[in-house]
């Protein structure tokens, strides 16, 4: 008879672990993104700079695993079908249409939480990539 608590219980001892960071190319990658993204669309990065770099790590991430800056704010049932549809690749539909940002990575001018950065170092970046974990 099939265990599959058993086997789920073995899948997790035997399954190497899974990268928890982004690659520096990648993470440098949605950097310059996001800077040259926020200049061009006139918008802003959030006032607390560890939002931003959250965003960005995520953003990262996906690249490196998907092969694209899927949206890192949201639940996907299929990340990879999500990836092809591209509505939630960043900047997303709702972000090129209306300037409406889920991630608050970019902030119109009105928004509560908007700052006055559009630019954020590699070095605040890796520091709050490090402090998640």
């Amino acid at each position: 008879m099939y265990n599959a608590k058993k086997h789920e219980n073995l899948s997790a001892m035997t399954t190497p672990e899974v990268n928890l960071k982004s690659s520096d190319k990648s993470l440098e990658a949605m950097r310059h993104f996001s800077e040259q993204y926020a200049k061009r669309t006139g918008t802003y990065f959030c006032s607390e700079s560890s939002v931003t770099a959250v965003v960005i790590e995520g953003l990262a991430k996906h690249k490196d695993e998907l092969g694209a800056p899927l949206c890192p704010c949201r639940h996907y049932d299929d990340k990879v079908a999500e990836v092809n549809a591209a509505f939630w690749n960043c900047p997303c539909v709702p972000m090129r249409e209306r300037k409406e940002c889920h991630c608050m990575l970019f902030l119109t001018e009105d928004n509560d939480f908007v700052g006055d950065k559009q630019e954020i170092s590699m070095e605040t970046i890796k520091e709050a990539r490090d402090s998640m974990g």
